[in-house]
């Protein structure tokens, strides 16, 4: 009994690290990954933030416009679409300036402004496609330099136990580990805020469609 307690007390105690200190292990290549990790956060939540102001639209929105219209006020149409700050008033202000026009000249201007405010809402979010694929590569690239450092040490000073090898091994994959993290988190931005694009296009184009139904009604 007293040699089970002695082997139980002989046991080494595994060695508690924080992740600040994990992370500072990896080496000069986590520099970089922490600044696309900074660039990951700051361009989601700038392009969150303006594709969630640009989606925002009344729900009377387009009746408010049909009433004006078909009423054959058309400046008040034109006031209520200019005074309202999103892509779908943008469209139908167009629309409504080219009103007297032929359909097809209608729907040109309008799909034309409508493919401008496509552009605005998916300005940078390539950034984050790009993050999302050299995050990895800069990992990885920081663990086959710290394992070629690795083995260099070990050829030139002969040291090659496990307990060497194997704190070399893990300090070297942290790099790995946070480039795929930082890569996970901008494909997963990068996906929801072209759901919330596609949505917000979905918008432009039922719009449009009504819009272009409207004119071809008659007026009262």
């Amino acid at each position: 009994m007293a040699d089970t307690v002695n082997n139980v007390a002989a046991q080494p105690v595994a060695e508690s690290i924080s992740l600040w200190s994990l992370l500072d292990r990896g080496g000069w290549i986590m520099y970089p990954l922490y600044a696309l990790f900074v660039a990951t956060i700051f361009f989601f939540f700038e392009r969150f933030i303006a594709i969630r102001k640009a989606s925002k639209i009344e729900g009377n929105f387009m009746s408010m416009i049909r009433d004006n219209i078909m009423m054959g006020n058309v400046t008040a149409a034109r006031t209520l679409a200019k005074n309202t700050p999103n892509p779908v008033a943008k469209m139908i202000d167009k629309g409504i300036q080219r009103i007297g026009k032929p359909i097809d000249a209608i729907e040109k201007s309008m799909e034309n402004v409508g493919k401008l405010e496509m552009y605005n809402m998916e300005r940078n979010l390539n950034i984050l496609s790009l993050i999302a694929g050299i995050a990895p590569m800069f990992g990885f690239l920081g663990t086959i330099i710290g394992m070629v450092q690795l083995f260099y040490g070990i050829s030139s000073t002969g040291e090659y136990t496990l307990s060497t090898i194997a704190g070399g091994i893990y300090t070297k994959m942290i790099t790995s580990a946070t480039g795929l993290i930082i890569g996970l988190i901008a494909y997963m931005g990068h996906n929801f805020l072209s759901t919330q694009i596609d949505k917000t296009a979905n918008k432009m184009e039922a719009a449009s469609a009504e819009f272009i139904d409207i004119l071809q009604e008659p007026t009262r």
